[in-house]
């Protein structure tokens, strides 16, 4: 996790790995960069983007509600 100016965030790709979708960061860049997981309803292809709560994230169809404090 790191600080932005508007508080906590996580990257996407840490993320992943942290619910438990992915088991490695090679494997998070791939499905990422291959338009398999959406960010608020829109395909991100961008692997560090930078998530803040509430966020929603989807990837095999299973939906995940970014909560910091959960992490």
């Amino acid at each position: 996790m790191s600080l932005n100016e508007s508080g906590a965030t996580v990257r996407l790709d840490d993320f992943l790995k942290l619910q438990g979708v992915v088991g490695t960061g090679g494997e998070a860049k791939i499905r990422i960069q291959a338009g398999e997981v959406q960010l608020n309803g829109e395909v991100e292809t961008r692997r560090r983007k930078q998530l803040s709560n509430g966020d929603i994230v989807e990837c095999e169809g299973e939906s995940f509600v970014v909560d910091l404090a959960d992490l």
